[in-house]
């Protein structure tokens, strides 16, 4: 079944913005796109729902907040819901992914990259999606059920 999945969409939920990158396999990367708003951890769906039909993604992946002990916290909760919400409207293979310190990588890589080009850097949130997605290219999951 993974190896039909080509192309992914990464979201890091948040409850301001939803991070989003998509992915490919054949070169195992991913690109930043637009992150998206959220309302008190309520997603623009008509936005979400642009995303999809623009990229056509055979799975969606959605990151998932767990505390450093692998216990899970309010926000993995809402993550997960919103995982469940992707699966129902969009009718894609939903895989979750730990994304514990993408975040901070994330902020440790604009850092670097800042330092080095001048200019428009991708949003924090997405590039945290970015890097959840290159680690689920390189080692796939198979946690279906959000």
């Amino acid at each position: 079944m993974l190896d039909a999945l080509q192309t992914v969409l990464g979201f890091d939920f948040g409850l301001k913005r939803i991070g989003v990158a998509t992915g490919q396999r054949i070169t195992a990367t991913a690109a930043p796109l637009n992150p998206l708003a959220a309302r008190d951890g309520i997603p623009d769906w008509i936005k979400i729902e642009a995303v999809v039909k623009e990229w056509r993604p055979h799975a969606l992946l959605v990151g998932l907040p767990l505390n450093m002990d692998d216990s899970e916290s309010e926000l993995s909760h809402l993550a997960r819901k919103f995982a469940r919400r992707l699966a129902g409207r969009f009718q894609l293979p939903v895989f979750m992914v730990d994304e514990r310190l993408t975040s901070r990588a994330a902020r440790e890589l604009l850092a670097e990259i800042s330092d080095r080009r001048k200019g428009k850097l991708p949003s924090l949130d997405s590039t945290a999606a970015v890097l959840m997605v290159e680690g689920w290219l390189a080692a796939p999951t198979t946690e279906l059920k959000p």
